[in-house]
């Protein structure tokens, strides 16, 4: 025979809060859930990510293993021929 009264209350509609606002509803253990970021608001999903590269890292990693595209000839190189 299973144990009474050992598993925590089940909330169906228990709020998601982000910034104040209430985002959704989903079932928990508690009956209002404080998150701090959600796709709502992080920036990978709303398209406002910036890849920071202060030193060319990512240049030099791309040229490191090749992939990176071919450098564009400049006019001073085929003039020199």
């Amino acid at each position: 025979m299973p144990k009474s009264e050992i598993h925590p209350e089940w909330y169906p509609e228990a709020k998601v809060y982000c910034d104040g606002k209430i985002i959704m509803t989903v079932g928990s253990t508690k009956p209002e859930l404080r998150v701090d970021v959600w796709s709502g608001n992080h920036p990978f999903y709303t398209g406002t990510q910036k890849i920071i590269d202060t030193e060319g890292r990512v240049e030099r990693f791309m040229r490191k293993y090749g992939m990176a595209p071919p450098a564009e000839p400049t006019g001073t190189e085929s003039a020199e021929q």
